[in-house]
């Protein structure tokens, strides 16, 4: 477990490199694939005909917990991570937007599209227990903990393929509005879960190991398959089986009204999405998802964290408590869903003078965090303030998100290229808690 935990803090260390997917771009006056992605209703708005989409990479990172000054710093980033009282929330996760074409016939549009997932989290983690394991033969002290969140180490990784349709319903002088679907067709390729809850007890460190005793049962979730079964923390695990085979479908809708600023332009535009309404179901040879109450530890069978040290993988941890009668089994499956974040996307696009447009965006999660079997989202407010000169564009994105807080980025397009990052500014001027970078290349023709 200690490998786990010193693994997390080399990916924040490593991945200085966002929390918003192509924060500014996705919301482009040049509508393309990005932009149906996020709402499939686009799609009936392609500023060309034709287009292709060749790649797209973006990288997120963000935590309530270490700044890029401590980065630089000497501090331990395992003493950062677990340092203070409230729980310890990270994100890290990647979306690789692949090869994909779309077009548009008088009032239709359609678009293929693909995307592979890569993403690790760390839930309203307790700092105690990450800090004991850490420390556990360096400090001398006692801990109560009474945590009734569910503290989630989880990673996972998957591909899918969206098939989309989209129609403009009212075309005339002044107004203009469209509506969409995609259908995913989705590849679930690993995942790893561990959940603990309802956690009340001690953790005791007395300068030769740390020790949890407690109180009373919790609840414990233990899932894993594919190549995240055999570790955790190597992160050619998540990178090398990303696609596995069909075994799930989620669906996206959305609408999208213009008021026109003469035949391709806008005043105003409106969008309104409900994305990733969908599951998908793991079911490999190594699969297994159980779920455990983690009995009541008395101090004469006191659990000595330092077990966990050497320890890259769930299989292990797993290992470790049964043969130390610490769990019993309450229900398990080789065969188990997991749902994706379904999302309620809104924004809103002005031209305020000539060249100049602001977005107001809004990405609401509807599902909690917490359920063992949920992947996870982030809630995010932006405004983006936007140039747009003939074939370059240049945009000044400033979100804020539940888990980094404010940021400010910096991204702009150059025909079919674009490059950004949601927090580059914030980053250069200021301790920001998150890092990201974003590229892609599409090509739109007639």
């Amino acid at each position: 477990m200690k490998n786990i935990l010193a693994s997390i803090a080399l990916l924040i260390g490593f991945a200085a490199t966002a929390q918003d997917h192509f924060s500014g771009i996705s919301t482009s006056n040049r509508v393309g694939i990005l932009n149906g992605m996020l709402n499939p209703s686009e799609y009936a708005n392609l500023s060309k005909k034709f287009e292709v989409n060749l790649n797209g990479l973006s990288i997120n990172v963000a935590n309530n917990r270490i700044g890029f000054s401590d980065l630089s710093s000497n501090a331990n980033l395992e003493d950062l991570i677990f340092k203070g009282t409230t729980p310890v929330n990270m994100r890290l996760d990647g979306e690789f937007v692949g090869p994909g074409f779309a077009m548009r016939i008088l009032k239709w549009g359609f678009g293929v599209s693909t995307k592979a997932v890569v993403k690790f989290d760390i839930i309203d983690v307790d700092p105690t227990i990450g800090d004991a394991i850490v420390n556990n033969n360096i400090v001398f002290n006692t801990t109560l903990l009474n945590n009734p969140n569910n503290q989630r180490l989880s990673g996972i990784t998957y591909g899918e393929v969206g098939l989309s349709a989209a129609r403009t319903i009212v075309d005339n002088d002044k107004h203009r509005f469209s509506a969409g679907i995609t259908f995913k067709l989705l590849f679930p390729g690993s995942y790893s879960n561990f959940g603990l809850s309802n956690l009340n007890g001690t953790i005791t460190q007395d300068g030769t190991g740390a020790y949890l005793t407690t109180s009373q049962p919790a609840n414990l979730n233990i899932a894993y398959s594919g190549n995240l079964a055999d570790s955790f923390t190597n992160f050619s695990d998540y990178t090398s089986s990303v696609f596995g085979g069909l075994n799930g479908m989620a669906t996206d809708i959305g609408v999208n009204y213009q008021l026109k600023d003469g035949k391709t332009n806008h005043k105003i535009k409106l969008g309104l999405a409900i994305r990733n309404m969908g599951s998908m179901t793991f079911n490999n040879s190594n699969n297994q998802s159980t779920n455990y109450t983690l009995n009541p530890i008395p101090y004469s069978n006191k659990l000595d964290l330092s077990i966990f040290q050497n320890v890259d993988n769930l299989r292990d941890v797993e290992t470790i408590l049964i043969n130390n009668n610490y769990v019993t089994k309450v229900d398990g499956n080789t065969k188990f869903k997991v749902n994706l974040p379904t999302l309620i996307t809104l924004y809103g696009d002005f031209k305020i003078i000539p060249k100049v447009y602001v977005t107001g965006y809004m990405q609401r999660k509807l599902k909690k965090d917490e359920a063992n079997d949920q992947i996870s989202a982030l809630n995010i407010y932006s405004i983006t303030p936007r140039v747009k000169l003939g074939f370059f564009e240049a945009y000044l994105p400033i979100a804020n998100n539940d888990v980094s807080g404010t940021n400010v980025g910096f991204g702009f397009g150059l025909g079919g290229f674009y490059l950004g990052s949601g927090s580059i500014i914030t980053a250069l001027t200021n301790d920001s808690k998150q890092a990201d970078f974003y590229t892609g290349f599409r090509w739109g023709f007639l």
